[in-house]
């Protein structure tokens, strides 16, 4: 699946990724005034409120980027509607032609991890048949738990030709609290580092592996240290944006090629549409603001990246 993402990037020109990460607030009132006629202010019509706005930011989208990223935490605060919109989410991208990043962060040890492998990457069997839970082709995992945890996913990617992006460096601001720890001399974060290359060796693409990893866009010292400690790892990267960090921060997430790394961007995209410098296409036309917001930040990160070269 690696290969597939890189494919798309280059054939792009756009090493990005849409979050969709669809707060209630951030859906203008049109489209849940819609949603809660049809299904009342319910769970069920918030759960529609957010899959129409996601259909459209993707029907603006789709064909300049190569990878969305939904954050399951946004659609599980709407219970079983909600995972309901987030599987809704999944097929419809993946039947645009876009990889799907389930940012799931799934962490836990043995049959366990093996579950939600299988859910979210494999198959599960029922009976005689079997059926794919959800559309994702890769997905976040924490590797707090070590190799127990992270094993489960890496053999159901060598069975589907899946991926995953192991947490390695986080940008929100606690995430020194432990992985900055020093374990005899080295920092936590390198010691995981380590292991995602030595795990990504198992589970290889052409040039890339299919064991990524993330690594926050906040912490750019960080990440010049790990982009040449994981060569062939392929980096995720959150924190772009609204989050603080910058196109000029970044190019050292990149390989000599220009790849390597895929830079996130959640709310900068999909609520476009609330920032002055696209307010000029209201809640109205929402996701042309999102397309906007895209050819901006793929101009930004491309920008920068052929700056430095």
């Amino acid at each position: 699946m690696i290969n597939t993402l890189v494919e798309k990037i280059s054939t792009l020109n756009a090493p990005v990724v849409v979050g969709l990460d669809p707060m209630l607030a951030y859906v203008p009132e049109h489209v849940q005034k819609k949603a809660f006629e049809e299904y009342g202010e319910t769970l069920e019509g918030a759960a529609e409120a957010i899959w129409q706005f996601n259909k459209a930011i993707v029907d603006a989208t789709y064909d300049l980027i190569p990878a969305v990223k939904p954050q399951i935490a946004m659609y599980e605060q709407f219970g079983v509607p909600g995972l309901a919109a987030f599987a809704k989410t999944c097929e419809y991208c993946k039947s645009k032609g876009l990889v799907v990043i389930g940012d799931i962060k799934r962490g836990d040890i043995g049959s366990t991890s093996g579950a939600y492998a299988t859910g979210h990457l494999g198959k599960v069997t029922v009976g005689n048949k079997q059926y794919s839970g959800f559309s994702e082709d890769f997905v976040t995992v924490n590797p707090y738990l070590g190799s127990d945890g992270v094993k489960p996913f890496i053999d159901v990617c060598k069975e589907e030709n899946k991926g995953i992006f192991v947490l390695v460096k986080t940008s929100n601001p606690s995430s020194g609290e432990f992985q900055d720890q020093l374990v005899d001399g080295t920092p936590l974060y390198e010691l995981v580092a380590r292991k995602v290359n030595e795990w990504g060796e198992e589970c290889m693409g052409d040039v890339y592996s299919n064991v990524g990893c993330v690594i926050g866009a906040t912490y750019p010292e960080m990440g010049k240290t790990l982009r040449k400690l994981m060569p062939k790892t392929y980096i995720l990267v959150p924190g772009y944006g609204a989050q603080g960090g910058k196109a000029e921060d970044l190019v050292h997430y990149f390989n000599a090629d220009g790849l390597g790394a895929i830079v996130n961007s959640s709310r900068g995209i999909i609520a476009a549409y609330k920032q002055d410098k696209y307010a000029k296409f209201g809640a109205e036309n929402f996701a042309d603001a999102s397309r906007q917001a895209v050819v901006d930040m793929v101009e930004d990160i491309t920008g920068a990246i052929a700056k430095a070269r």
